[in-house]
């Protein structure tokens, strides 16, 4: 069994990587797409499927919602179908002001610095962020901190036993883009060094950060990718591999998907 990542210390310091970039894209822009990963630029199947899987676990409807890490605020727009006190942040001041120009209640504030007073939210959304941030700890506990008694907290995060690493990795001085295999399965020392930039988890270490704690894991469960760009390009080979991979989300081979999906409720009264 592969040892949990250790979630808890901030990011390594690292050199300005050297790396080809796309004729016209800044080193700058290419940096903070690395430390931050992309948002999500289009609403998709894949998408669609996980906010129905948090509609599925958690009552949305009516819920006062933050999306922690909103990015261009796509799921702040869904989240918006079916209720309107929908708040989201983003450490990012561009994305802020581009998701800014189409919805309300945009913010710009790390996961670990919420400026929401306690009890302000009865769900918490962050999706593929935990790992980009400086304190993943502090992170959930800042959460925990803006959610009412009986609140939930949903959270997908990289799997550590996904057999690709979908960041890139640093070699040899030079970032390189794209689906890495097998990294995720290097002892902690060497996937640190390679990827220095995010996170992967594995379940002991996810569970770790809500550690202390009071209320409970209510699901954790492994979540096998969207396949839209494969849905596009070969439309059979796609509707394939979803219908096989989400078959096996119902086994133990779960825990090979690309995600972790894990919803957390607060101790206290259950919202009505």
């Amino acid at each position: 069994m592969l040892p949990p990542y250790t979630t808890s210390a901030p990011f390594a310091p690292g050199r300005r990587p050297v790396y080809h970039t796309p004729l016209g894209e800044d080193m700058d822009t290419v940096d903070k797409t690395i430390t931050l990963g992309h948002p999500s630029y289009v609403w998709r199947a894949g998408q669609e499927r996980r906010f129905r899987l948090v509609e599925r676990y958690v009552p949305l409807e009516g819920a006062r919602i933050l999306d922690v890490g909103c990015g261009l605020g796509l799921y702040v727009r869904r989240f918006r179908q079916v209720t309107p006190q929908v708040h989201g942040v983003d450490v990012d001041a561009e994305r802020v002001r581009t998701a800014s120009e189409t919805l309300p209640n945009i913010q710009q504030a790390p996961a670990e610095r919420l400026p929401y007073e306690d009890a302000s939210f009865d769900v918490v959304f962050s999706h593929e962020v935990l790992e980009h941030v400086d304190d993943d700890r502090a992170a959930v506990r800042e959460a925990y901190r803006v959610l009412v008694p009986g609140g939930w907290l949903v959270a997908f995060v990289p799997n550590r036993l996904y057999p690709f690493e979908t960041h890139g990795v640093y070699w040899r001085g030079r970032y390189h883009f794209g689906n890495i295999p097998l990294v995720n399965y290097a002892p902690n020392p060497l996937r640190n060094r390679l990827c220095p930039h995010v996170r992967a988890y594995t379940r002991r270490g996810l569970l770790a950060l809500f550690a202390g704690l009071d209320g409970a894991v209510r699901v954790h469960r492994g979540i096998f990718a969207g396949y839209d760009n494969i849905v596009a390009r070969r439309p059979a080979v796609g509707r394939l591999l979803q219908r096989v991979t989400y078959a096996l989300e119902a086994t133990p081979l779960q825990w090979l998907g690309l995600s972790h999906m894990i919803v957390f409720q607060k101790a206290g009264p259950e919202r009505g």
